[in-house]
C-alpha cells in the first residue's frame, strides 16, 4: 500500500511540473535522445562579416533573391529585390526564425551599409564613389541568423560602376530567383541612354546577375 502511495505521489509531482517534460527530460538524455532548440533549418559553423551564424535549410523551397540597380539621380541609386519563398518581416517582428521569413542586408563591397524589410531601397551616392563596387542583398532569418543553402548564403550580388562622364545606362533587369547560393557570374550590358542636361550628370551602372551553382 505505502509502495502504491509513493507511486500515486510521484506521478502527481509529474504532473504538476509538465508531464513528461518534467519527469523524463533525463531519461530522454540518458537514451540519447536530442530536442532541437532550433526547429528550423540546422546552424552551421560559418558566420558573415558579423558574425551571425548561418541557418542551413534544404534547396526545395528554400528563400531566393535577385538584385536591380538603378541609377536613381545624380546622387543616389535605386535598389530593387526580387525574392521568392520569403517575406519581409514588419518591424517590430518576434526575434525567432520562422521558414521563409526575415530581413534583408545589403552590403557595398562587404560593408553593411543598410537592413532592408521591403523589396525596394534608395542607396546614397556617397556609399558608392567613383568606381566599381560591389553591391550584395543577402537574407537573414528575424533571429539575425544568415539564411544558407548548401553552405553558402542565400544573397545576390551586382556591380555597380560609378562615374563622372555625364552617361547613365538604360532600365535593366535580373533574372526574378535567379541568385540564391552561387557564386557563379555572368556579365549583363544595355545600351547607355544619354544623361539629361537639367541636373548633374548622372552615374554610369553596370551589374552582373550572380546565376544558380549546378548541383
Amino acid at each position: 500500500m505505502r509502495r502504491t502511495r509513493g507511486l500515486l505521489v510521484a506521478l502527481v509531482v509529474c504532473a504538476l511540473l509538465g508531464g513528461a517534460a518534467g519527469c523524463g527530460a533525463g531519461d530522454a538524455h540518458e537514451r540519447g535522445v536530442t530536442v532541437s532548440a532550433s526547429p528550423v533549418g540546422t546552424l552551421l559553423d560559418e558566420t558573415d562579416e558579423e558574425g551571425r551564424l548561418y541557418r542551413e535549410v534544404g534547396k526545395n523551397g528554400a528563400p531566393e533573391v535577385a538584385i536591380e540597380i538603378q541609377p536613381d539621380s545624380a546622387d543616389s541609386w535605386h535598389v530593387r529585390l526580387t525574392v521568392r519563398n520569403f517575406r519581409f518581416s514588419p518591424a517590430g517582428a518576434r526575434t525567432v526564425p520562422v521558414a521563409g521569413r526575415g530581413i534583408a542586408h545589403l552590403y557595398v563591397d562587404g560593408r553593411a551599409v543598410a537592413r532592408l524589410r521591403t523589396a525596394e531601397y534608395h542607396l546614397a551616392g556617397r556609399f558608392v564613389p567613383r568606381g566599381t563596387h560591389h553591391v550584395t542583398a543577402r537574407l537573414y532569418a528575424d533571429d539575425g541568423t544568415v539564411w544558407a543553402v548548401h553552405g553558402k548564403p542565400v544573397e545576390s550580388t551586382a556591380d555597380v560602376t560609378a562615374s563622372d562622364s555625364g552617361s547613365a545606362p538604360g532600365p535593366q533587369s535580373t533574372t526574378p530567383g535567379a541568385a540564391t547560393t552561387g557564386a557563379a557570374t555572368s556579365a549583363a550590358s544595355s545600351p547607355k541612354a544619354a544623361a539629361s542636361t537639367a541636373s548633374p550628370a548622372a552615374p554610369q551602372a553596370t551589374r552582373r546577375a550572380v546565376v544558380p551553382e549546378a548541383r
